[in-house]
């Protein structure tokens, strides 16, 4: 635990000393936590401030994939390796819950939003409902890690709780708080939130698994026998989760990883799309790709590049732990960011201010020695919900959880 003194020594050593100048203010619990902050500052972050983050691309091709038709052939092969391997303990589920619902109007946990209409029915009951139907399949709990973040952590646990977990048992749920990486204004100092407490952000998509291993349930993975992990975002309410047909795809083509993917209805149609660079598993961004390349045909008139990714991922539990070990690349991202200025008052910025550094969840895919494109079906698993109204709204994602006989 670091001292004052400590602190003092490693701000002054990055020319952050700023950060202090409240310090005597505080009480002696609030001085304790501003340490722990300080302490777990990633300095190497700051390194990055300045560079060309956007380096050449490499060569794209198509990545392996199966299609909706292909899985309509194989279902009962790829069901049964997958359901053998959820029997043996063998996959585990994680759920990234870690936003607000502030784009929805809503300042709870995102999970908590009720999308019934006539009856409540919450994202996060959608979601435990998706997954029991594998465990009323397979005949046992899917070990699941729900990742929080310290804005809704408590929110998180009490509404599980509250709601008796929608029916899971409560054994087999753990949940970790999503690290936090701190926020820069653009000469690379630190911000405070408030008198005592650094201006703090989750540090990204892809950094579930290293918040896992920092909580120490890696070693509760491992005890239990897991070798696969099915990754999945809070707000698409029709995804299936611990997909025995997706687990056996996967094990049966003997890859590394894979992704779920939808077709692009559109070219312009803006997510990233699953591809192979220079061989390796890739996302390209809608933004990063050419015209050339968002239109480009296969033989059939389909788009060459259509497999869109909808964050729902099955790792190696094996190959996440070298990737670990193996630092991940950091991203600088422009934001607004909420801060005090040097005589404690608020400041709420209109436009981007700063930095923020995050870890993306596609470098772990390239990390990968190999990854299947899985395709399922839109309207049976994509129903995003990032808006209250429009494209990938609760409006929306309504329409297709009652196209799939969900009761509202």
């Amino acid at each position: 635990m670091y001292s004052k003194e400590d602190a003092i020594k490693v701000l002054k050593e990055n020319n952050q000393e700023h950060v202090l100048k409240f310090y005597d203010e505080l009480s002696e619990e609030n001085k304790t936590d501003f340490l722990k902050q300080i302490e777990n500052i990633n300095w190497p972050d700051f390194k990055l401030i300045g560079g060309n983050e956007s380096a050449a691309r490499g060569e794209f091709s198509v990545p392996p994939a199966v299609e909706l038709s292909e899985i309509e052939k194989r279902h009962d092969e790829f069901q049964a390796v997958g359901l053998e391997a959820i029997k043996k303990g063998e996959v585990a589920a994680v759920l990234l819950a870690g936003g607000m619902g502030t784009r929805l109007g809503f300042d709870l946990p995102k999970g908590c939003f009720n999308v019934g209409e006539t009856r409540e029915l919450y994202i996060f009951q959608c979601l435990i409902n998706n997954l029991m139907d594998v465990v009323k399949q397979a005949g046992c709990f899917v070990p699941l890690y729900i990742m929080t973040s310290e804005k809704n952590d408590r929110a998180t646990r009490a509404f599980f709780e509250e709601h008796d977990n929608f029916g899971y048992n409560s054994e087999y749920i753990k949940y970790f708080i999503q690290d936090m990486a701190c926020a820069v204004d653009y000469s690379g100092k630190l911000l405070l939130e408030e008198k005592g407490r650094l201006a703090t952000s989750p540090n990204g998509n892809g950094g579930w698994y290293a918040s896992m291993v920092k909580a120490g349930l890696d070693k509760d993975l491992k005890s239990k026998g897991v070798k696969w992990i099915n990754i999945f975002a809070v707000d698409n309410v029709c995804q299936r989760i611990a997909d025995p047909v997706f687990v056996g795809a996967t094990i049966a083509g003997g890859f590394q990883a894979g992704s779920k993917v939808v077709r692009k209805v559109d070219p312009k149609e803006k997510m990233g799309l699953l591809c192979l660079e220079d061989g390796k598993p890739s996302i390209v961004e809608y933004y990063e790709m050419s015209d050339e390349m968002a239109e480009a045909k296969a033989e059939d008139g389909s788009l060459l590049y259509k497999y869109g990714v909808i964050l729902n991922y099955l790792f190696s539990l094996e190959k996440l732990d070298e990737i670990v070990n193996n630092n991940m690349m950091v991203h600088i991202v422009e934001k607004k960011i909420p801060h005090i200025d040097d005589e404690g008052n608020q400041v709420s910025p209109e436009e981007p201010n700063g930095y923020k550094f995050e870890l993306l969840v596609l470098d772990m895919v390239h990390m990968m020695d190999s990854n299947l494109a899985f395709e399922v079906d839109r309207v049976r698993e994509f129903a995003p919900i990032k808006n209250l109204h429009g494209v990938d709204s609760v409006d929306s994602a309504r329409e297709l959880l009652k196209k799939n006989g969900v009761v509202l």
